[in-house]
């Protein structure tokens, strides 16, 4: 089916959104050029040599169909996901969610890419974007200055900019077994999370030390957007007294075995690699000094002697403005030989970064081979939906960060009053049309 003329597609940045993008093209039998800068440069918040690092979680969150993520991943497997299919190949206890060793997990992306005989990877930094055929720019929310003005040169638009966050990673063996215990809320899951419990005097100690805590000087974080789904602890907690109680504390579905009672206050931790030898503490993204980290999160109940193996850090992440931009096949308006995909296109998290590789992928190598015909996908999919919403010019002037939710889908044809039946009824409906699109590839493939 490939053009022996032709070169075939070049993909810049390996990735979660950029390794899709490169295994979805070869799956369609075309050859791809994948430029990644490892282990030459590294940016900021990158440490490890292996494709599609995780830089802060290594939870992919929900992965039930009744979830607007854990939809978003079961479309994502029915088109034959790489990156899915290393993260459930790698994953470990997370009740209801999708965790992963990230360890295990970029070996395991990387390995894929590598041994694919289609993809040839060049190890080499991309200053700007390639002009001789069809590319897919995957350089991520921390695109270095040199490829950034290449694209505004395209796109001729002011880039927005929004800060991310991760959490510390502690060591399993510092936390205190006699405190901390194992239990999902409501039972959900199994034992999957580790819990520290805090009784009201415990939390006020807690709350006060967290938000007169000193702050790493993050330049520019004062002036610009921070997205909520990443929003620092203390910066949640300086909104009010039992703001993170009623967010990463809350205690609901957990009972404390010391006492039998809900604690009044609960921090969770998640297991972050197989062998459980690192937890993360959950939804605790900060920008504290390093030192601050120690002294306000060892007053966890069960964390006293925390030992860190990684502290919780900021970065800034920059997106566009892509309903001005990009088309509803992650492509620019005005050079349709150009794609983006990963969070650059302004989607939030893992798996929309993956997805949005992904469906680049596919568009791209339909482009490659010519074929007038095709039909997109529907946005009556979640994977559709949040392709729909980074091209939609009614939201450009609000644009903002985008996780996969089921406010983005159209509605259903007929009203269902109870939330889980209409979740499973908008899901049974994205399915059946995901399964259409894939029969639709297939024939390409």
């Amino acid at each position: 089916m490939t053009d022996p003329k032709r070169n075939g597609i070049t993909v810049v940045g390996a990735g979660l959104a950029g390794a899709e993008a490169a295994w979805q093209i070869a799956q369609f039998g075309i050859p791809v050029r994948l430029f990644e800068m490892k282990p030459l440069k590294k940016s900021p918040a990158h440490h490890s040599d292996s494709y599609a690092e995780l830089v802060c979680s290594n939870s992919l969150r929900a992965d039930h169909v009744t979830n607007g993520v854990g939809l978003l991943k079961h479309e994502m497997r029915l088109l034959d996901s790489l990156i899915l299919r290393c993260a459930d190949s790698t994953r470990v206890p997370a009740g209801g969610a999708l965790a992963v060793d990230r360890e295990d997990f970029s070996d395991l992306v990387t390995k894929s890419i590598k041994e694919n005989s289609l993809i040839t990877v060049v190890n080499e930094e991309v200053k700007e974007i390639p002009d001789d055929g069809i590319v897919i720019v995957a350089t991520g929310p921390l695109t270095d200055e040199d490829m950034y003005r290449s694209i505004m040169s395209k796109v001729g638009e002011d880039a927005l900019h929004f800060f991310d966050a991760a959490a510390p990673i502690i060591h399993s063996e510092s936390i205190d077994r006699s405190i901390v215990f194992a239990a999902s809320r409501y039972g959900k899951g199994g034992d999957d999370y580790l819990n520290c419990p805090m009784n009201k005097e415990e939390y006020d100690a807690f709350y006060y030390a967290l938000i007169e805590a000193d702050l790493a000087d993050v330049k520019d974080f004062d002036k610009e957007t921070v997205f909520e789904g990443c929003m620092p602890i203390e910066t949640m907690a300086k909104r009010g007294y039992d703001t993170i109680r009623f967010g990463p504390l809350k205690p609901v579905g957990l009972v404390d075995p010391r006492t039998g009672d809900q604690p009044y206050a609960c921090i969770q931790l998640r297991q972050d690699n197989r062998s459980a030898s690192m937890y993360n503490i959950v939804g605790f993204q900060t920008r504290l000094k390093f030192k601050e980290q120690e002294r306000v999160f060892r007053m966890i109940p069960g964390l006293r002697d925390a030992e860190f193996f990684r502290y919780g850090v900021m970065h800034r992440n920059t997106y566009l403005r892509s309903p001005k931009v990009l088309t509803g096949k992650y492509n620019m308006i005005n050079d349709k030989n150009v794609y983006l995909a990963g969070q650059i296109t302004g989607v939030e998290g893992y798996v929309e970064s993956s997805a949005s590789g992904l469906l680049a992928g596919i568009y791209a190598s339909i482009q490659y081979l010519g074929t007038e015909d095709f039909q997109s996908i529907s946005e009556q999919t979640m994977i559709g939906a949040m392709a729909a919403y980074i091209s939609d010019p009614e939201v450009a002037k609000r644009f903002q960060p985008m996780n996969a939710n089921f406010g983005i889908l159209p509605p259903m044809d007929r009203r269902i009053k109870n939330k889980k039946e209409r979740y499973e009824a908008y899901a049974e409906r994205a399915l059946s049309l995901v399964n259409d699109f894939r029969e639709s590839i297939s024939r390409y493939r």
